[in-house]
């Protein structure tokens, strides 16, 4: 009887144990990915300053222009990964757009926002490495005996590591369409 008694307490406290352990993890990935937001969301800030600069030398380029304010408005809606990857791909095109506009490039507050995007690409990859470690850490433990067992009783799903998307993933191409009117 005792034995029973010492097994079934044993449990309830990995079972206690294994949950608190589960929650820390979750937490950590929900900041991790919080550490994401708040640098998507300081590098999408430059935006505006970025297309109202560039605007004044892009005659050709408005549909790239019109399409990156979309995409910005999209994000600052919903705050999904998915939406910024697709607007940090459309603001990577003005950069490579950039290099056909000599006056542009020299211009010294396009070169400002141009360092201020790439200090902020930077932040941005270190908040994704650390948010796949954290969902790495919490997939596990999930994933593994015993905890799993326990995970599936409480509710606990795995988490998405960050990826790019397959079009991320491939060499930037654009055509360029002028209008000469």
């Amino acid at each position: 009887m005792w034995v029973v008694l010492i097994i079934v307490v044993l449990i309830f406290l990995y079972a206690l144990s294994t949950y608190n352990v589960l929650i820390n993890k979750r937490n950590r990935v929900k900041q991790a990915y919080s550490g994401i937001d708040v640098y998507l969301t300081q590098r999408f800030d430059l935006i505006p300053n970025l297309v109202e600069c560039v605007k004044e030398y892009m005659t050709y380029e408005k549909e790239l222009l019109e399409e990156i304010t979309k995409r910005r408005t999209i994000y600052l809606e919903n705050k999904n990964i998915k939406d910024a990857e697709r607007l940090n791909d459309e603001c990577n095109k003005i950069m490579i757009v950039a290099e056909n506009y000599p006056e542009l490039k020299a211009s010294e507050q396009f070169l400002n926002l141009q360092k201020n995007l790439s200090k902020m690409e930077s932040q941005l990859q270190a908040a994704r490495r650390i948010y796949n470690v954290e969902v790495n850490s919490y997939n596990n433990i999930i994933m593994m005996f015993p905890s799993n067992i326990f995970a599936n009783m409480f509710g606990f799903k795995t988490e998405e590591f960050f990826q790019a998307e397959d079009q991320a993933k491939n060499n930037i191409k654009l055509d360029y369409k002028e209008n000469k009117e």
